[in-house]
């Protein structure tokens, strides 16, 4: 429960804080938004993508409404509770028709209270760190009166327009090394992004799941960091960090992934079954995250190269898979229930990978019964025809520019 002053004191400030001038560089959901008014619009992301900041994008858009923005981060309004928004009812303006509310996966319950502003006919944007307690909100009282987008770092053009350049391969190699976190493209301090670290590590999944073996929670997530574009099972990992049990990684895992640090890509198969069973690979959230927090990555361009195609494809409703047999294709892309593409990532093609490179990728292709298949590499561009197939090799300053 909160105090009422205290309520209104954060609901002031907060509203004097939003600045209609510097609302950063426009997203590219802001374009993709839902222009119905009757969904609630749910905004989930990684903590410091720029959720807020896309809130105020959205505000200066509705400027000319009333309006009510809350981020529930705020220190004063810690211990809010669903009895509160009462007393929210109380401070807000009875004509607003627009709401605001960030982070709000931090009080328990609070569906209840968006069901009621919808149907009350109000717009209501949402944003929350915690992909999972979301959902489960969201497939309950909420259901069919939202639409949800995912939000991430800033993605090759969304890096290219904050810094106004254009697209080449000086700038894609910048940009795989440091990223599209906001804050760290502004300071370029790596202390940004460790920080940030032991805010999702610390803040988000050992206070919110009770876990006193906080060394044990950080250990693993720097063993995942440090082995994106790598095969892991739960005993893997188990044994690599000497975790006494399947269920604890399991779940520190899982907790990972629902505050969208890290992401598991299964190995293709068409029996559910066997995907839960086979090794996944790991990618994280971002390049300039990993190469931050880890010693490995300095120098491996080729996993940063995979990582953030990863992160291409999976901003895309499709459906992702790697897939291996004899041989291993890095990308394998399923669009209702029926694949689409399958791709292969390598700095460069050269008569020591060619053979590798391309076994791999049209194994994949003859299974799937494809023609062409694509290669990014990090410059190369070309085509290459065999055996009644086609592969493109694609340059990653192209295949990231564009949108999938």
């Amino acid at each position: 429960m909160v105090l009422l002053q205290d309520l209104k004191d954060a609901l002031e400030e907060q509203q004097q804080l939003l600045n209609p001038k510097k609302t950063g560089v426009k997203r590219i959901y802001y374009k993709q938004r839902s222009k119905q008014h009757t969904h609630i619009e749910v905004i989930t992301g990684v903590r410091r993508c720029g959720k807020s900041t896309l809130l105020q994008q959205l505000i200066h858009h509705h400027k000319k409404h009333q309006l009510a923005y809350l981020n529930f981060e705020d220190i004063r309004i810690f211990n809010f509770e669903l009895s509160d928004f009462n007393k929210l009812n109380d401070l807000i303006n009875k004509k607003t028709q627009y709401y605001f509310f960030d982070e709000v996966q931090n009080i328990p319950n609070w569906e209840i209270y968006m069901r009621s502003l919808h149907d009350h006919g109000k717009k209501i944007y949402i944003t929350g760190s915690n992909a999972s307690l979301l959902s489960k909100e969201l497939g309950t009282r909420l259901t069919g009166r939202y639409i949800a987008h995912e939000l991430f770092p800033f993605s090759y053009q969304e890096f290219l327009t904050y810094y106004k350049r254009k697209p080449s391969n000086k700038n894609v190699h910048e940009y795989l090394n440091k990223g599209g976190f906001p804050e760290y493209l502004k300071s370029n301090e790596t202390d940004v992004l460790q920080q940030l670290l032991k805010d999702i590590v610390y803040r988000d999944i050992a206070v919110r799941y009770g876990i006193r073996n906080t060394r044990s929670l950080m250990e693993l997530t720097l063993f995942l960091l440090s082995n994106i574009g790598k095969e892991h099972s739960f005993h893997s990992v188990k044994r690599a960090v000497n975790i006494n049990s399947v269920a604890t990684v399991s779940d520190y895992m899982n907790w990972l992934a629902d505050s969208y640090l890290l992401f598991y890509l299964p190995r293709f198969s068409w029996s559910p079954k066997s995907r839960q069973k086979n090794p996944r690979k790991i990618y994280a959230i971002d390049n300039g995250f990993v190469a931050s927090n880890t010693l490995s990555f300095s120098k491996d361009r080729g996993r940063l190269l995979e990582n953030a195609v990863y992160l291409h494809l999976r901003k895309s409703a499709y459906d992702l898979y790697y897939y291996r047999d004899n041989k291993e294709c890095d990308f394998v892309v399923f669009h209702k229930n029926t694949c689409k593409a399958v791709i292969q990532v390598t700095l460069q093609i050269d008569a020591d990978t060619q053979q590798r490179e391309l076994a791999g990728l049209t194994e994949a292709m003859d299974f799937f019964k494809l023609k062409e298949g694509y290669i990014i590499t990090l410059k190369q561009k070309d085509k290459l025809t065999f055996d009644g197939k086609t592969v493109y090799l694609i340059p990653a300053n192209e295949f990231l520019f564009e949108q999938y």
